[in-house]
């Protein structure tokens, strides 16, 4: 079925009756008996999924082209986006509570994104190998935005940006070694997070380190030389959503400075979580930010900017600068929609908004989690949902490495499918602007029958199996 052009703008939650037939409770079924249940259930309720899975594996390896995308047995696969709302190519229809995993924030077919694709492509054209004035409005833009950035170049995404800043941090300060954290994800080569891909990387140019440790990072700092980089995400995405304190990240930008290191704030899923990104909300000064993901308006995109004076490495009007290509770097549709999106869309008072949304949709799902091994981290409108035999809210990686509980999140995830919400089985969500109060309640309620339903697998305490 074709997506037509108007948005068909569906702002009721799903019905109360689309929840699965609750039963009180599963008494002593193991975790592994119900998930044995909910794959069964799974496999039967997606046939075409199935079927289209068993061609794309002729071609693709594992049928995929995207790791986090894939699911076991197979993965769901989608047909049609409208708004916030998903069908599969079986004909379900969800509540998308993933967001591209932050880099959805304006929905599937934004009408004002809608109209500026089609007048780039008609009055502009796409790719046109020169300078363009997109490019430096929207620069300008994201520049009056971001105080701490001066100015910037682009890319074509998260990794990218991450990439370009560390090669010139090392070409400014003429060292090797990066700090980076335990749990980081700075793109698909630069992942320290177990389980969500692996690190390219030259493990004698890296120290790791314990996020939320200041104490330690300030020891780690006095005691190692040849240091050009501190890089560090505000709240760790990939990772958990996991939250930096204040603290800890005052504690990086002094050590970096004190160090001579540059500070780089990677804001790639961040930087939307407040009108001026976390480094605002923090009152962060970083020599360096990199951001990406929902920056592009829908389409492909990397940010690195920071100091007028680092930034001048790059500038090809001086002898010796450090050259930085790339085909697409400017192309006309990501710097109109990108401008049009920050400008138009997600303006600062739309951002606190929708900030403040997400903050009463956690508040409500913590406070029926109460008591049971569901835990929930984040900032605003981006959090996950963990299930952790301690109930306590991680604050690094080692909390998740310890308390997590193999599988209970995998059988969350088959329960939101079933009744319509679709969610990352890791359990991580992004709000997509304009979500309404109302549905997110109405998965607040998912929730709640999911706590009662498998009650005797939620106590604290219990890793999961049958007592």
């Amino acid at each position: 079925m074709a997506v037509t052009c108007a948005v068909e703008i569906v702002d009721s939650p799903l019905p109360r009756e689309s929840l699965v037939e609750f039963s009180p409770g599963i008494g002593s079924q193991s975790l592994d008996a119900a998930l044995k249940q909910a794959t069964s259930s799974y496999t039967s309720r997606y046939p075409a999924s199935k079927a289209h899975h068993e061609n794309a594996v002729k071609h693709l390896p594992g049928g995929n082209t995207r790791s986090v995308l894939f699911n076991d047995p197979f993965p769901v696969v989608m047909k049609r986006g409208v708004h916030n709302r998903l069908w599969d190519d079986d004909g379900n229809e969800y509540l998308d509570l993933v967001g591209e995993l932050t880099a959805g924030l304006y929905g599937h077919n934004n009408p004002i994104l809608q109209k500026a694709v089609i007048s780039t492509y008609q009055d502009v054209g796409v790719n046109l190998g020169a300078t363009t004035m997109q490019e430096a409005r929207f620069a300008e833009a994201i520049c009056q935005r971001f105080p701490s950035v001066e100015q910037l170049r682009f890319c074509n995404s998260g990794t990218e940006a991450n990439i370009y800043a560390l090669g010139l941090a090392k070409h400014i300060t003429g060292k090797r070694k990066i700090v980076t954290f335990k749990g980081a994800y700075h793109g698909g080569v630069l992942s320290f997070v177990h389980g969500v891909g692996k690190n390219n990387v030259d493990p004698d140019d890296w120290i790791i380190a314990d996020y939320n440790d200041s104490e330690g990072l300030t020891k780690l700092m006095g005691e190692t030389d040849n240091v050009a980089a501190v890089i560090v995400e505000a709240m760790q995405g990939a990772g958990g959503c996991i939250p930096a304190t204040r603290e800890f990240l005052e504690t990086v930008q002094w050590t970096a400075k004190k160090n001579n290191a540059l500070f780089i704030l990677d804001e790639v899923m961040t930087s939307r979580l407040s009108p001026s990104g976390l480094q605002g909300k923090y009152s962060l000064d970083p020599d360096l930010t990199t951001m990406g993901k929902y920056l592009g308006g829908g389409m492909a995109i990397g940010v690195f900017g920071g100091k007028k004076h680092l930034l001048a490495a790059h500038d090809p009007r001086i002898k010796g600068s450090l050259p930085h290509s790339g085909t697409f770097n400017n192309n006309s549709l990501t710097m109109t929609c990108g401008f049009v999106g920050l400008t138009q869309i997600y303006t600062p008072s739309v951002a606190e908004g929708h900030n403040a949304l997400g903050d009463y949709f956690r508040g409500r799902l913590e406070a029926i989690a109460q008591g049971t091994s569901m835990v929930i981290t984040g900032i605003g409108a981006v959090l996950t949902i963990h299930f952790l035999a301690n109930g306590k809210a991680p604050v690094r990686e080692a909390d998740l490495d310890t308390h997590s509980i193999p599988g209970l999140g995998r059988l969350f995830w088959f329960w939101c499918l079933e009744n319509g919400f679709w969610i990352t089985e890791r359990g991580m969500i992004s709000i997509i602007v304009g979500t309404k109060r109302s549905e997110l309640d109405s998965f607040v309620e998912c929730v709640e029958y999911f706590l009662k339903k498998y009650e005797s697998l939620l106590v604290l305490g219990r890793d999961g199996s049958a007592q």
